[in-house]
């Protein structure tokens, strides 16, 4: 299961917009994939095309969905929203992720 904090959720759904994408027939697709300077890098971006091994969650009325590779890094996982000074963005906060990088957008097990 992947949630989503209430300013993600809101930030999802105006930058969705801005895109052409529907929150409520398109979805968030998050994944993780090799690199970063901790070894595994986050993916976020918005999608319209389920794939075989995709699996759907639903949390806060955003569908999120994720590939079953990347579901055994991304289990427990909150997507949140930090706009403050330091303009982060969307903020993974991984509870199996044992170390992050200074950016955060990368991290390890």
């Amino acid at each position: 299961m992947i949630s989503i904090t209430d300013f993600a959720k809101n930030k999802v759904i105006s930058l969705m917009k801005d895109d052409g994408f529907n929150h409520v027939s398109d979805f968030v697709r998050v994944g993780v994939k090799s690199g970063g300077c901790s070894g595994l890098s986050y993916e976020l971006k918005f999608d319209n095309k389920l794939l075989e091994n995709d699996k759907v969650f639903e949390d806060n009325d955003i569908r999120i969905v994720v590939d079953k590779k990347s579901l055994l890094y991304l289990a427990g996982t909150t997507l949140e929203y930090s706009g403050g000074l330091n303009g982060k963005g969307f903020v993974f906060s991984n509870p199996n992720a044992n170390r992050t990088c200074g950016c955060g957008e990368s991290f390890s097990l």
